[in-house]
């Protein structure tokens, strides 16, 4: 049997949490008298404790896809697949897939293709409900480009929600990264936006539930070919 993971960004708040449940039971055991009281404390008090553990899940993923297919960064659900002006980084029409991710989902986020860090930016903002069409321009948020030698640049934003107050970003440029592997994490309830290529083939349609890691959102047209091998 696997050992369940747990995501490195949820160690330090396990332990406390731990601590605190530890505490709160000793405290109470010994300041109330009625051990039915202290009984449901401890269950009550064990099934939050839980929660915080699960929430920090970090399930080990592989995905098969071809280089210029692009998989979903994180798990969730699509809510968004239009057309728009991204005025950003491109600073022209891009294809928009955006995911919704619950506080029930997996909140760790994953390199959705392979490629040279170029862009990699914070901004500070609000914290309207993640699935707020305003939300991938005002809240708080964090904006990654990566660019594919295959199909040239790809951008994820990790958008802030409701709850979420805090996002965690690991790409920086310069950083080849690859895949699927572990590009952050956002705490409690959010949504990411991937900004592509208006001729990519879409795979997907509003309401698909993904898998961070593994769910091919979609396949980008190869732009620049590599050099082919010489034959003996």
């Amino acid at each position: 049997m696997k050992k369940p993971k747990f995501h490195k960004e949820g160690y330090r708040i396990i332990l406390w949490s731990f601590l605190l449940w530890a505490g709160f039971n000793f405290l109470t055991g010994l300041l109330i008298p009625y051990d039915w009281v202290n009984y449901i404390l401890i269950v009550l008090s064990t099934i939050l404790f839980m929660l915080v553990i699960w929430f920090f899940r970090f399930p080990s993923r592989t995905h098969a896809s071809l280089p210029n297919e692009v998989v979903a960064p994180v798990d969730g659900r699509v809510v968004v697949i239009e057309e728009v002006f991204e005025p950003e980084y491109f600073k022209d029409k891009r294809l928009q897939i955006s995911i919704f991710m619950s506080p029930f989902n997996v909140h760790s986020t994953r390199y959705p293709i392979d490629g040279k860090v170029v862009y990699s930016r914070y901004y500070k903002g609000k914290h309207l409900v993640a699935y707020h069409p305003k939300s991938s321009e005002l809240n708080e948020r964090t904006t990654v480009v990566i660019d594919n030698p295959l199909v040239g640049p790809v951008m994820y934003r990790q958008v802030a929600g409701i709850i979420a107050r805090r996002i965690v970003n690991y790409a920086k440029p310069g950083m080849y990264v690859k895949k699927g592997e572990d590009a952050g994490f956002i705490k409690f309830g959010s949504r990411v936006d991937l900004f592509l290529p208006l001729d990519t083939e879409v795979y997907v349609v509003i309401t698909d539930a993904t898998r961070g890691g593994e769910t091919v959102l979609g396949k980008i047209p190869i732009k620049n070919p590599p050099p082919e091998t010489e034959k003996p």
